[in-house]
């Protein structure tokens, strides 16, 4: 019999008050049944508590010992449930969608000897001192341009730019022919298309570049400041909607759905709200240039579902069994990438066109390619706030503040946050 059941963490006063007046290790049910394995998730629009039952359905039917309940965080999300759910003494004993970090290992079971681990996306970029403590089932690509074909077509752009310089030519080709070359917003996503920028770059000549900064070697001017002031006089040739600063997200998307702009700097999740749009203008995509000169341009990139073991679970072999179907079962991994848009080379499932490109260019970057945005992951890795901080100043640079104040204080802040 398939069990599905489904643990809500807001409800976890109560299942606190139940696991520590009683024992919190029990292997079985009273009833002497199947070894419970709790699984917190991250549960969306996507992410449904049926597909992650229907998920782990056929790994239940070939374990009859093992019952897998999927737990639901709520509102407060799974980054949020952990600490709280670990200051409780209610771990569950598998997390999802929470990468791991220097102050979480010592919570996490080392998964370094299983090959399965070893192997799974992006798994060296993610180590902390060497030791493996999550396994992915793919990646999310963060340095990606969009782009309209149509417009590209009218601005006479015949192919996409493979240079920055090339990308600064494109853009004025572009407003010469009528098109909005650069559709960005506020929100988060006002950093995105600067690091979609700078990141290529800067993390090929500098690949230490989060721990240099983190320990005051380098600074954000010497390293960003070319982006900075590149990223500046796009904002003053009107490159970008100059109502950037009081655009949404999803109204951001839309509009580049619409037809209304030409380039959209966004991740790969993107490629599924466009297979869901009708009507949608065709749409191709490049990967994150670099300046001329540096063949290997860096891949912004982030785990797609990583998957970690808490060392205070009492069915830590039966919840590696369980993530070792989860990222290598070729059914599981397909049906995860496909419900979220994220990729894996050897992982084919039915896309789009637009998702087509998006697997080349998988398949094109060498792993040692691939890099952190933000505030980085696994080791590399900059001060807690960094990726407000960039967000802030970033919008500053859309409101017209001239980039050398905007480099200024950012370097203020890694003075003060760093080191």
């Amino acid at each position: 019999m398939i069990r599905r059941r489904t643990i809500t963490a807001l409800g976890a006063v109560s299942l606190t008050t139940l696991v520590l007046a009683g024992c919190s290790t029990a292997p079985t049910s009273e009833a002497g049944g199947p070894i419970e394995l709790r699984m917190l998730v991250n549960v969306t629009p996507n992410l449904t508590e049926e597909f992650w039952n229907e998920l782990v359905a056929p790994f239940e039917e070939a374990n009859p010992d093992i019952d897998v309940v999927i737990q639901n965080p709520g509102a407060e999300g799974v980054a949020a449930a952990v600490p709280r759910l670990l200051a409780a003494g209610d771990v569950p004993d598998i997390v999802q969608s929470l990468p791991p970090s220097v102050e979480l290992a010592p919570e996490l079971v080392d998964l370094t000897e299983y090959e399965w681990a070893a192997e799974a996306p992006l798994a060296d970029q993610y180590s902390i001192d060497g030791k493996l403590y999550m396994a992915g089932i793919g990646v999310q690509l963060q340095s990606l341009w969009f782009y309209n074909k149509q417009a590209f077509e009218e601005a006479g752009i015949t192919e996409p730019p493979a240079t920055v310089e090339e990308l600064d030519e494109a853009l004025a080709k572009l407003k010469d022919a009528g098109w909005t070359p650069i559709q960005t917003g506020g929100d988060w996503m006002s950093s995105h298309a600067l690091q979609a920028l700078g990141l290529p770059t800067i993390i090929a000549e500098h690949p230490d570049w989060f721990a240099g900064m983190t320990a005051g070697d380098l600074t954000f001017s010497e390293t960003y400041g070319d982006t900075v002031e590149r990223y500046a006089d796009w904002v003053a040739e009107g490159y970008l909607n100059p109502d950037a600063l009081g655009v949404k997200y999803p109204d951001a998307e839309q509009n580049f759905l619409a037809g209304n702009t030409a380039i959209y700097p966004m991740g790969s999740w993107f490629a599924g709200t466009e297979a869901k749009t009708p009507d949608a203008p065709e749409i191709g995509v490049f990967r994150g240039p670099a300046v001329e000169g540096v063949d290997n341009p860096a891949m912004g990139a982030n785990i797609a579902s990583p998957y970690s073991i808490m060392r205070s679970s009492a069915h830590q072999e039966a919840a590696a069994e369980l993530v070792e179907f989860l990222v290598t079962d070729q059914d599981a991994v397909v049906a995860q990438l496909e419900v979220d848009g994220n990729f894996r080379d050897g992982y084919a499932y039915e896309t789009t066109p637009l998702g087509d490109e998006l697997l080349a260019i998988v398949a094109d970057t060498p792993a040692a390619d691939y890099t952190p945005t933000g505030q980085g992951y696994g080791e590399r890795t900059v001060p807690n706030g960094y990726s407000t901080e960039l967000n802030a100043q970033t919008q500053a640079l859309l409101g017209g503040t001239p980039a050398d104040v905007v480099l200024q204080a950012m370097d203020g802040w890694f003075a003060a946050n760093a080191g």
